[in-house]
């Protein structure tokens, strides 16, 4: 009766252990492959965000560039104007 309730309890105890430890590690495999997808995807975001910034420090170049030739533009068109009345002072008073 002992040695038969010690192998029922084994039974029992085998039972209980592998019957949680086979959908534990079918979980722990599904988990394993969701984690390689989130990395992958995680890995594709910051591939795209590097090339987001590197075009945004372009932009930002090319406006301060932009913004430097505008700037001499309106610098030139002062001294032109400046030059024009200029020249029409002196005509005036002859």
């Amino acid at each position: 009766m002992l040695v038969a309730s010690s192998v029922l309890l084994l039974a029992l105890l085998l039972y209980v252990m592998f019957a949680n430890y086979l959908p534990a590690r079918q979980r722990i495999t599904r988990l394993e492959s969701e984690l390689k997808e989130v990395y992958a995807r995680e890995m594709t975001l910051q591939t795209r965000l590097a090339q987001h910034e590197q075009r945004a420090a372009l932009r930002e170049q090319q406006l301060g560039a932009l913004r430097a030739e505008r700037d001499a533009l309106a610098r030139r068109i002062d001294d032109l104007e400046k030059q024009l009345a200029a020249a029409r002072q002196p005509a005036r008073r002859r």
